[in-house]
């Protein structure tokens, strides 16, 4: 058929019993009630456990044979005990029946003894050889090692699989299916693998050489992204994906280059340390120590003793144990720089515990916070002392970072942040690393809290944020966390508790700003999405100019009617000229609403005077600026939006735009794209995640599309509406700009989401005389806004392009 009927995504054998296949499949979005499935072993219809999810949530949600796959479906079908010889699904619409899968006894055999999982990655690290993967199977798994055929000791420990516990329906959230298994590099050249659990069995052959080989490393880690992005995407984006790249239209300019370019000279460093300041505070860089290895302890502290500004001390907590502390290395070095000092726990505190016994040792003006295998860059307490003395008012600071691998050398995956944005350290601890905070605001927000170990820095940096007077982004990296290079192309490998532990830190920030929200997980494990509780429903007035193209009017004002989870709502139809007979019998068909208002505008289009004698006639206490060429696509979009709107501190709130093909139409403005503002990540497919998900992440910005724009009453009012010099272009930024400049947020709200069809009423801009009238625009734009235009966008970073809209590094 050439409509999807049930696209099987999973088939497999239950991981702890033989006796029970598992498929988990979807289902397009028009799927019709009646269709339904039958299984069928060894000709016999038998019956299926079935239970089925649906609805916009679904994390599997994307385009399967240019449907929208939102109906997943999961069955659990009893084996007979007297063998399987043929397992059939078919998918069924009245009499017709569709087969979907098939699985032989030959499969069903073969299964019987094996276990589904598989080995992604190898590396070499001091002096062992670590192999990486997941597996899911019974109780009691163990773990044999050959090298070179004969059995070696290896040792093997157990990680959370976000990836593969949201596949495997029948795991729960606590089970431990990836593995890290590690042996000692004693020069082998093949090594053989064997996991068992109760008879069944995976086994393995490797290249002991490709795990010391750099060169077929990196080829490794490149073909398990593009397998990785594969599963994730589909075979068609990872083609478009491999072109791409091919034809050099992504990284054409890679942070290797960048690093080349950027990098300090050593006059730069020395007339660095010979600057003189008038502010010149003492840094107190607190690092918590549990079985820290001495060769990145080693290279932490000397890229501390190398800073060009040398007001520091280094307090270091250490919560080894008796029996595998640092207490002689840190000693000798102490030895030498008595800046350096340190204090051997009892016991292990965690971290958050250990993280406060070195912060009790802090006596400087500031607090450092760092993790004991990073490294600062030279120049890191510098552009500190220096942004200081600039900004006198400033007690929280936070930079840019990057990421370096285990040999310290190789450095990838640079950072480049928003300037202090709420909404998006609500949705993510963006601020991370290097964060710098006056140690007097110890006494007013407390250490860190173990009941949030895992997102411990996350719930300390918001409270340090909510009580700092001024806070300050440096936009260089001065930070480098070190991690594994693979693990940037797998899904996160952690401990579930770390994931909750920050939705509760979240959820304690509103609690403490007095906003009724609780937080869930989001898109991706390390985001955070917030779910408001308000008590009052207003009124909302959706303001929509409309000249003829009654279809298109029809289809927007349809998809809310119809689809809107909100219902206390109103439209106001501003109607502009129209000359078609069918555009007044439309509305004429409404005159019966008593949730409609028609209202004839004379004069010639101008944008902005249309909106404000549209919010004239509106009753509601917010207002929906939306163009008649869009269509609501989640039900909850005018509830997203209004729950983002409600906050005090919040003027206007912004949506997702789709152009027709599934692209990105708008996902916030940048000032600056293209000499004047544009549209973040236009043209990118709808499942894109965007610059560190920048795409699916709430956060504050300077300005979003009027095509469908949210703002409070009083907001729009107290600015005095849409300036209405801009009669077609740079209406909404100029608006956006006026309500940031009363003090107000600006946020993108991702999760709701319309299509957008664009300018079908308006036409063009290809004559003489809306070019001369946009270039008109363009200049008044520049005379009202200069200093955001000379001195950059503060949610964008002046390490990124404005020639493209993908957040690409700046040549």
């Amino acid at each position: 058929m050439s409509k999807l009927d049930f696209f099987i995504i999973r088939a497999d054998l239950h991981a702890f019993r033989s006796d029970v296949l598992i498929f988990t499949g979807l289902f397009p979005d028009d799927n019709p009630e009646n269709r339904h499935l039958k299984v069928y072993v060894n000709g016999k219809e038998t019956p299926v456990e079935l239970s089925m999810e649906q609805g916009p949530e679904i994390r599997r949600r994307y385009l399967v044979h240019k449907q929208n796959a939102s109906q997943e479906l999961t069955g659990f079908v009893q084996l007979p005990g007297d063998g399987v010889k043929k397992v059939q699904i078919f998918s069924c619409l009245d009499k017709e029946e569709t087969l979907v899968y098939t699985m032989s006894g030959k499969l069903y055999r073969c299964l019987c003894h094996t276990m589904n999982g598989n080995m992604e990655q190898s590396r070499l690290e001091d002096g062992r050889i670590y192999l990486t993967g997941w597996v899911t199977g019974p109780e009691g798994l163990t773990c044999k090692v050959w090298a070179d055929g004969k059995e070696v000791p290896a040792i093997m420990e157990r990680k959370y699989r976000k990836d593969v516990n949201d596949l495997c329906k029948e795991l729960d959230e606590s089970y431990l299916a990836g593995y890290e298994i590690s042996v000692e590099d004693t020069g082998m050249r093949r090594l053989k693998i064997e996991l068992e659990a109760q008879g069944r069995k995976l086994i393995y052959k490797k290249s002991a050489a490709a795990a010391r080989d750099s060169k077929n490393h990196d080829e490794d880690w490149i073909v398990k992204r593009l397998l990785h992005y594969w599963h994730v995407h589909g075979l068609k984006r990872t083609v478009r994906l491999v072109v791409r790249k091919l034809r050099g239209l992504d990284d054409a300019y890679s942070y290797g280059d960048f690093l080349k370019k950027h990098v300090l000279t050593e006059q730069e460093l020395e007339e660095q340390r010979h600057a003189k300041f008038d502010f010149c505070p003492k840094f107190s860089i607190a690092v918590p120590l549990y079985r820290t290895k001495e060769k990145f302890l080693r290279e932490l502290v000397t890229s501390i003793q190398k800073q060009t500004y040398g007001n520091w001390e280094l307090c270091l907590a250490d919560g080894s144990g008796q029996q595998e502390n640092l207490k002689s290395l840190v000693e000798s070095l102490a030895q030498a720089d008595n800046r350096i000092k340190y204090t051997l726990l009892q016991e292990n505190l965690g971290i958050a515990g250990n993280t406060n016994a070195a912060l009790q040792m802090a006596q400087g003006d500031f607090v450092v916070l760092a993790d004991h295998d990073d490294l600062l860059t030279e120049d890191a307490l510098y552009q500190c002392v220096k942004a200081l003395n600039e900004h006198p008012g400033v007690d929280v600071i936070y930079s840019d970072e990057d990421k370096v691998d285990m040999s310290g050398k190789q450095f990838f995956e640079p950072h480049f942040k928003s300037d202090y944005n709420v909404d998006l350290l609500c949705t993510m601890n963006y601020i991370c690393h290097l964060f710098v905070f006056k140690r007097d605001l110890l006494q007013q927000v407390g250490g860190f809290e173990s009941c949030y170990d895992g997102a411990q820095d996350h719930d300390f940096i918001l409270r340090c944020c909510e009580v700092a007077k001024e806070i300050y982004h440096i936009p260089r990296v001065l930070y480098h966390w070190r991690c594994h290079r693979e693990s940037t192309s797998a899904n996160p490998e952690s401990k579930l508790y770390a994931f909750e532990n920050g939705c509760k830190a979240v959820e304690a920030h509103y609690k403490r700003m007095g906003i009724p929200a609780t937080v869930e997980q989001g898109p991706f494990y390390g985001m955070y999405r917030s779910r408001y509780h308000w008590s009052e429903t207003p009124l909302l007035s959706i303001i929509i100019p409309n000249k003829d193209h009654v279809a298109d009017l029809k289809k927007c004002m349809d998809s809310i009617e119809e689809r809107s989870t909100y219902r206390n709502f109103e439209f106001i139809i501003v109607e502009n000229n129209s000359t078609e007979p069918e555009t007044f019998a439309y509305y004429d068909s409404m005159k019966g609403r008593d949730n409609v208002t028609v209202l004839y505008y004379e004069g010639e289009f101008n944008y902005s005077r249309i909106n404000n004698f549209g919010a004239q006639s509106a009753k509601g206490d917010y207002l929906l600026l939306l163009n008649n060429d869009t269509e609501m696509i989640e039900p909850d979009g005018l509830k997203e939006m209004l729950d983002l709107c409600m906050r005090p501190e919040v003027g206007i709130v912004g949506a997702r735009l789709f152009f027709e093909d599934n692209t990105i139409q708008h996902a916030g403005v940048i000032i600056g794209f293209g000499g004047v503002a544009g549209h973040a990540f236009i043209g990118l497919d709808r499942e894109a995640n965007g610059y560190f998900s920048r795409i699916l992440a709430v956060q504050d910005l300077s300005a979003v599309t009027a095509a469908c724009l949210m703002v409070k009453r009083s907001v729009f009012e107290e600015v005095g509406g849409l300036e209405e010099q801009f009669r077609v272009a740079f209406n909404d930024i100029d608006f956006c700009m006026k309500v940031r400049e009363k003090n107000y947020l600006v946020v993108y709200q991702p999760y709701a989401t319309f299509y957008h069809y664009e300018s079908k009423s308006r036409g063009q801009e290809n004559s003489s005389e809306k070019v001369a009238r946009f270039n008109q625009e363009v200049d008044l734009f520049r005379s009202r806004w200069p200093e955001i235009l000379e001195n950059g966008d503060p949610y964008y970073n002046p390490n990124l392009t404005l020639d493209k809209a993908d957040f690409s590094l700046k040549e």
